[in-house]
């Protein structure tokens, strides 16, 4: 998809987006616009305005999950991120691309109980109301019932603190394509008079949980063994290296944390790119990482009976298509429609699956040539900026950067005067 994209000019790669997408020309045009939120738009967003952060736009190519072909946009300040899932993506299409799933999209709110005098006989009053409970959540927020989602299930937690015992309150709401933090917390508003009233406690906390292990999606992706042979290992090397990377994560929190990093490089820049909430669901991650009580890598690596690197990332994924910012920020629309993605499903599904590409690239990475040479000549451009290149002037000192094998600002610094120097004679 897209040769050599990653070579065309600017004005070039909008051409071919435009083409490939069907944009209009004023969806082209937010793209040519250094910042595409406006000024007044972004006042109504927070509070106390005082500018537009920037965040780099690029097109994660290469995807192919569940047989299908993606663009993905990915917002990220960091060099070879987008590199590194364009590559991965090729190679693993080349083993017929990443399979993906996804749970039911099943939020979670919480209502805390505090106070409780018979633990046991307020939990079975609750549970005694379980449907009556659920209609008063439903009546709070009737047109998502109508749409056909709302809440379904109610279960009650004995959670115990240092001062007391609590009773929690879930409630499973099917949100359908929003987030729906505002519809659960509403839900859990309305509960808590009837919930205090059958328990005999107080309902001080009233909130949704950002652990949604009812909203998961999976990916996976099996490649050959002769797919992974280069930088002087042959396949199998790589492979058991790859499985070996991952049994150091899971015995090593230091090393589960960088593991999971990794994965979060390709997670966060969709979610971001599509108006969603990277807070969220770097939480729901990190949580969901530590479940045992004991947190571990994300993703896992194996080899298959037929010797081949078996790659599976599941993580919860409270993410939408619509309300919040989606809507209101142009280029996450446009990511919408450039990526092609239709359901907060295929979004969770996506999103997981750069994930597992994400990871994919680093473990090969720094299993074989190690870390650092793929991410030398794009942290070149960087120092090259910050030293005050412009233009050709950070092609020059990013390669003479590389050239000398010191990538700092003190040595771009000098090599930019040296620039400037010689075109003033």
């Amino acid at each position: 998809m897209l040769e050599g994209f990653y070579k065309k000019t600017k004005a070039e790669r909008l051409d071919a987006i435009q083409e490939l997408c069907g944009l209009s020309q004023e969806e082209r045009a937010v793209f040519e616009q250094a910042g595409s939120l406006s000024f007044k738009t972004a006042d109504h967003m927070v509070e106390n305005l005082l500018g537009i952060y920037g965040m780099p736009l690029g097109l994660g190519l290469n995807m192919r999950m569940n047989g299908r072909d993606y663009l993905v946009p990915m917002a990220t300040e960091e060099p070879s991120v987008i590199a590194a899932q364009s590559g991965a993506g090729k190679l693993i299409r080349q083993a017929g691309g990443i399979k993906a799933e996804s749970s039911s999209r099943e939020m979670t709110g919480q209502i805390e109980l505090s106070g409780i005098q018979n633990v046991e006989k307020s939990r079975a009053a609750i549970l005694a109301q379980k449907t009556e409970l659920l209609v008063l959540a439903n009546s709070a927020y009737p047109s998502l019932q109508k749409r056909g989602g709302g809440a379904t299930d109610l279960t009650v937690r004995v959670v115990e603190t240092v001062r007391e015992t609590l009773l929690v309150v879930h409630i499973a709401v099917v949100t359908l394509e929003a987030m729906g933090a505002n519809m659960i917390n509403t839900m859990a508003e309305a509960l808590a008079p009837k919930l205090e009233e059958l328990s005999g406690g107080t309902a001080e906390m009233r909130i949704l949980t950002n652990l949604v292990d009812q909203a998961t999606a999976t990916a996976q992706c099996v490649i050959p063994a002769d797919l992974l042979a280069g930088k002087g290992f042959n396949g199998e090397e790589v492979r058991d290296r790859i499985v070996r990377a991952y049994e150091f994560a899971a015995a090593d929190i230091y090393r589960a944390t960088t593991h999971n990093k990794g994965i979060m490089n390709g997670v966060d820049a969709v979610v971001l790119a599509f108006g969603n909430d990277t807070r969220a669901v770097e939480a729901a991650a990190h949580a969901y990482a530590a479940r045992t009580g004991r947190y571990q890598p994300m993703s896992s690596w194996s080899v298959s009976e037929a010797g081949e690197l078996v790659g599976e990332l599941t993580l919860p994924m409270p993410v939408a298509t619509v309300g919040g910012s989606i809507g209101i920020v142009p280029l996450a629309s446009l990511s919408k429609k450039i990526s092609g993605v239709k359901s907060a499903s295929e979004l969770a599904q996506l999103i997981v699956s750069v994930g597992l590409a994400q990871n994919f690239a680093a473990l090969r990475a720094l299993v074989t040539e190690g870390i650092q040479r793929g991410h030398l000549s794009l942290q070149a451009k960087s120092t090259a900026m910050a030293a005050g290149a412009e233009g050709e002037e950070v092609r020059q000192v990013a390669k003479a950067l590389l050239e000398r094998q010191s990538v700092s600002l003190s040595t771009a610094t000098e090599i930019l005067q040296e620039i400037r120097d010689l075109s003033s004679r």
